[in-house]
């Protein structure tokens, strides 16, 4: 068996990652003219987030993945501490506590670190019930399956109390993801589906009835909230109508860099795609979504060469939230999908977002190395 460095980078995946970080410092310097003096950092600031994100993969290479599953315990308590830490000394942004402030670097987002530790703990947790119960009764399925809901549940409530419903869906989304190629008996998916449809349903039936009695029992809170997705069903909002005028007016080669010719906010955030449709017009987005269509696509090659399970359901976690990520921003601009404040991996400004993601890839490395060991 021939040797092969600890920290050697699949170039298939590095590369894509190397053109995201030009794109993103492109794009972010290109929507100056629509944003605030006081944002005129953000350049300087992804880069800085990007260097850090390559030591961050470093580290994680260095540590390993095993020992990441084997503390993915301490990683949860570290976690969950973090979210409710918020609630007394988290700063408020646009009426949410989200984030820490800390001086001189900036403000940190616990919730996007948590979905990287929900993927660790949710493979943890499944790969062990498998090994546990190679063939299991549908009561060990349950037990197991309500076990895997209040792991999830807990950062979910404390996420949306901030509140944060765009990463709560992501909880979900990682989790079912998981869930699904995990082996478990498909008659839990459609009994999910069916409580879902009805929670959902009941709760659609009754905003649209009666209002009032909405926010009685919901809150004025989540009655915005829920006012604000269903904006996209008439492609209302001044977000989406400027957001389809930009883009729909770049034409073929798009208006330029630099160019803006209309004003939407958010820019440096969910709607990046946005501005960099205005810029680099139609060609452009296309190069853009066939460039993460082949990372998405080469991360799912990792995962089948893989033979260990629990690395193939690290990589479904980290796959469907950022194909989730990807098509809910980009759909949102189009107006295609409700608006719910979803960046997009890689390209929006922002340092917890972008470190997160680092840190999955640097789980993603070290299989990728794996795999390499057993195949040379």
């Amino acid at each position: 068996m021939k040797s092969i460095s600890k920290y050697k980078l699949d170039k298939s995946i590095l590369i894509p990652i190397l053109l995201f970080f030009i794109i993103s410092v492109i794009t972010l310097h290109g929507a100056k003219s629509i944003l605030p003096s006081s944002m005129n950092h953000l350049v300087t600031n992804q880069i800085i987030w990007y260097f850090g994100g390559f030591i961050l993969i470093y580290m994680v290479m260095s540590i390993g993945n095993t020992y990441l599953y084997r503390v993915s315990k301490f990683l949860y308590i570290f976690g969950i501490l973090s979210l409710i830490g918020l609630f007394f000394f988290g700063i408020s942004i646009n009426e949410a506590r989200c984030w820490y402030e800390i001086k001189g670097i900036g403000t940190i987002q616990p919730s996007e670190f948590m979905k990287i530790i929900l993927i660790i703990t949710n493979a943890s947790m499944i790969s062990k019930f498998n090994d546990e119960y190679p063939n299991p009764s549908v009561r060990e399925e349950f037990m197991f399956l309500i076990k895997i809901a209040i792991i999830v549940l807990i950062p979910s409530v404390l996420t949306f109390m901030q509140p944060d419903t765009g990463v709560v869906l992501i909880y979900l989304l990682i989790t079912f993801v998981m869930l699904f190629i995990s082996g478990i008996r498909y008659r839990w998916f459609v009994l999910l589906f069916g409580i879902l449809f009805f929670f959902v349903g009941s709760v659609l039936i009754i905003y649209f009835l009666n209002q009032d009695l909405f926010i009685k029992i919901f809150g004025t809170s989540f009655f915005l909230r829920v006012d604000r997705l269903l904006d996209w069903s008439n492609q209302s909002g001044y977000q989406l109508e400027n957001s389809l005028s930009s883009i729909g007016s770049a034409g073929l080669y798009g208006h330029g860099l630099n160019t803006n010719p209309i004003y939407f906010p958010e820019a440096q955030t969910d709607f990046i795609f946005a501005v960099y449709s205005s810029h680099f017009g139609f060609i452009g987005s296309t190069l853009l979504i066939a460039l993460l269509t082949f990372f998405d696509i080469k991360l799912i090659t990792v995962a089948l060469k893989t033979n260990k399970l629990i690395n193939k359901y690290i990589i479904a976690g980290v796959v469907g939230m950022l194909i989730y990520q990807q098509v809910q921003n980009i759909g949102m601009t189009f107006g295609l999908l409700p608006i719910t404040g979803i960046t997009l991996p890689f390209i929006s400004y922002g340092g917890s977002s972008l470190l997160s993601y680092m840190v999955a890839m640097g789980l993603i490395f070290n299989i990728s190395n794996e795999n390499m060991r057993y195949t040379n």
